[in-house]
């Protein structure tokens, strides 16, 4: 995975992991401001071609550290991101429920942003 750069572009949501010019793989996530600021994953996509090369944990990783550098939570909702936290609990402090709820009631009420 040395040759995978991974960006953060912020304003469209996504968290991208780029091997040359082609994004491999990618979180799609959006920013919650209320109760609280989090970071909210909502998908993780690796290129069918890529999978296996440890890329959605780099990834998730990667959300985690940023989170940690910005001092706020991340509240995934995405089912990967949840089990990788689970798995890397030293990595992937666990969210605020009521992040959690307040993210779960912004996506519903935003159906067509993911």
């Amino acid at each position: 995975m040395s040759d995978i750069e991974i960006r953060d572009d912020r304003a469209a949501g996504r968290l991208e992991a780029v091997s040359g010019a082609e994004v491999v793989g990618r979180i799609e996530y959006f920013v919650l401001e209320a109760p609280g600021r989090a970071l909210v994953p909502v998908h993780t996509i690796v290129e069918p071609a890529h999978e296996g090369k440890g890329i959605a944990g780099s990834l998730a990783r990667e959300l985690y550290a940023i989170a940690g550098r910005e001092g706020v939570q991340v509240a995934p909702l995405c089912p990967y991101v949840v089990k990788w936290a689970a798995r890397h609990p030293e990595e992937a402090p666990v969210a605020d429920p009521e992040l959690l709820t307040a993210a779960h009631a912004w996506l519903v009420a935003h159906p067509g942003r993911f």
